[in-house]
């Protein structure tokens, strides 16, 4: 129960907050009450700011995220997607392999296992290193991850820390149980392994055990050999995966930001250990402009820079030209899909966090409500991990050098790996905007992850005939709702609040030939005929056309 504790408490509170929030939107014509504050958490549609819990409520409320196994009480760091939820997470991943993958000709995808054997993890290290402090209360039990615990009381950077420095600064500084109410003695810190185990057969014992994956990117080494003698690849070139992780948190929180189970997308990108530096896509990227945090600018407690990542990697912050390029492409890949550039930087690991396998790390961070949060890790693995898999598995995984006639290890000299929860939460928190004209929550998504792209609305229900059959007539294209119920305008709010970025309405002059389509940002309407419906709406969601560029009047 102690491990459990934190994400219980979430949890129940959760649920006690949503059972008190209305599940839409009041009418423009009801004014909320004046004791209403915008940003009580009892009622997700008056939320100006939203915190990670009201964004937990808002997607419980919506239909984006539910508490796993809830009617049992839930369980710590498990959650359920919804019919929206699902939406909204599968078009992130889809344009996510899109872009890295079906889109570029130097990288390829596989779909690995979740359980493995466990030789695999115990070459990776995992076995030996994948551990985070616990320190547990000795009045209550409870059991909390100590850095996080050094880092919310003392406001430092406490990732990486030993056992025995977790200790030193607990005691230095007399903290307690985090429990409010216990004030309890903390024990000294002690490793605990992140990793989940099974067994694999009929048999209970360390011959059948099994571990679930704490990460995707060990299946593209133990592949590596399978994959680049069958999709002929030469450095450079990268590997991609999307699938689940599992990790035994000790005190999963925020929401959908740190959970028991998740998915990753994750590229290992390997060149040749001599041409590190030779980038050939650098240009496309080399003006781009982040905030940049190195390891010296934090060990000198200096604030974050802008800074090009043609003039990172020139004052030798950035080591290599790839690494650069990929810090440089995963902003980019966020930012074009409507998320604020300013919210992000990249900060680099400092010594004392580094993980075993890593020459340098970079963190692409966002500026969450609860603090600047990692985002995306990116590792220059060097070529650790093949050697590694090499070495315990007596398999020859070197690449062959056609010019110097050599064989070689290639490097991972960077690897984008980030949590699909991580991914949404970003837009969700960045789409998030209270209206106070329209009294609700728009949901600004960018047409290409909004889960639902067109609500088809019947102006009252002896239209539903001709409505349906414009339903019909979209829903061969795109991801499409029928709405019918409600007023017109509780329609439109819901639709807001949900993130379709458009509404098409059957109204009385339509007579089968026209409809007005309705903007969710701007509320603009422009009546379109039908026979050019499918083509504009495809255009707009495309982004190739501009909703005030449609012929006609506004109305």
């Amino acid at each position: 129960m102690g491990v459990l504790s934190d994400g219980h408490n979430f949890i129940n509170s959760l649920k006690n907050i949503s059972r008190m929030a209305k599940p839409t939107t009041p009418p423009a014509s009801e004014k909320p009450k004046q004791s209403q504050k915008p940003n009580t958490p009892s009622e997700p549609s008056h939320v100006v700011t939203p915190t990670i819990e009201d964004m937990a409520v808002f997607c419980k409320a919506k239909g984006f995220v539910y508490p796993n196994s809830d009617i049992y009480g839930g369980l710590a760091g498990c959650f359920d997607l919804g019919h929206l939820g699902v939406e909204l997470a599968n078009n992130i991943k889809q344009h996510w392999w899109k872009t890295f993958v079906q889109s570029r000709p130097d990288i390829v995808g596989i779909d690995g296992s979740i359980i493995n054997n466990q030789k695999v993890w115990k070459a990776s290290g995992h076995v030996d290193c994948f551990e985070d402090v616990m320190v547990e209360c000795e009045k209550c039990k409870h059991r909390t991850r100590g850095d996080h615990l050094l880092e919310e009381k003392l406001h430092i950077h406490a990732d990486g820390l030993s056992k025995d420095d977790v200790t030193k600064l607990i005691q230095k500084n007399k903290l307690t149980c985090p429990l409010k109410g216990c004030n309890g003695v903390l024990g000294e810190g002690k490793q605990f392994n992140l990793m989940f185990y099974t067994f694999a057969g009929p048999s209970a014992d360390e011959t059948t055990k099994a571990y679930l994956r704490p990460e995707t990117a060990q299946l593209m080494f133990t592949n590596f050999r399978y994959v680049t003698e069958h999709a002929r690849l030469k450095p450079p070139f990268g590997i991609a995966q999307i699938g689940r992780a599992f990790r035994n948190e000790i005190s999963p929180r925020d929401f959908l930001f740190r959970c028991r189970e998740f998915e990753q997308m994750e590229i290992e990108y390997f060149v040749h250990p001599q041409k590190i530096n030779d980038c050939p896509f650098l240009n496309e990227v080399e003006n781009h402009t982040i905030l940049v945090w190195s390891s010296e600018m934090q060990e000198k407690n200096q604030a974050p820079k802008p800074m090009t990542i043609k003039d990172a990697l020139k004052q030798k912050i950035i080591l290599t030209a790839w690494h650069g390029y990929w810090l440089a492409q995963s902003h980019l890949w966020f930012v074009r899909l409507g998320a604020d550039p300013e919210k992000f930087r990249i900060r680099q690991h400092l010594k004392t966090e580094k993980s075993h396998y890593a020459l340098d790390t970079w963190d692409l961070e966002y500026k969450f409500p609860f603090g600047w949060k990692e985002l995306q890790g990116m590792a220059n693995r060097t070529d650790f991990d093949l050697k590694q898999h090499a070495l315990y598995s007596k398999t020859d995984l070197q690449l062959f050098d056609e010019d110097t006639k050599e064989k070689f290890y290639p490097h991972v000299v960077a690897e984008p790996s980030q949590g699909v929860g991580r991914a949404m939460l970003v837009f969700l928190f960045d789409a998030y905007h209270y209206d106070p004209q329209r009294e609700n929550v728009v949901l600004k998504l960018h047409p290409k992850i909004a889960p639902v792209k067109v609500a088809v609305l019947s102006l009252v229900n002896k239209l539903n005939d001709e409505a349906m059959d414009v339903f019909n007539q979209l829903k061969e294209h795109v991801v499409c709702a029928f709405d019918k119920s409600g007023s017109i305008g509780r329609r439109y709010a819901r639709n807001d609040e949900i993130g379709t970025p458009y509404c098409v309405t059957i109204d009385f002059d339509s007579q089968g030939k026209d409809v007005t389509i309705r903007d969710r940002d701007s509320t603009k309407q422009k009546r379109v005929l039908r026979t050019e419906l499918v083509s504009l709406v495809m255009q707009l969601l495309q982004g190739t056309l501009r909703f005030d560029q449609i012929p006609g009047k506004t109305l």
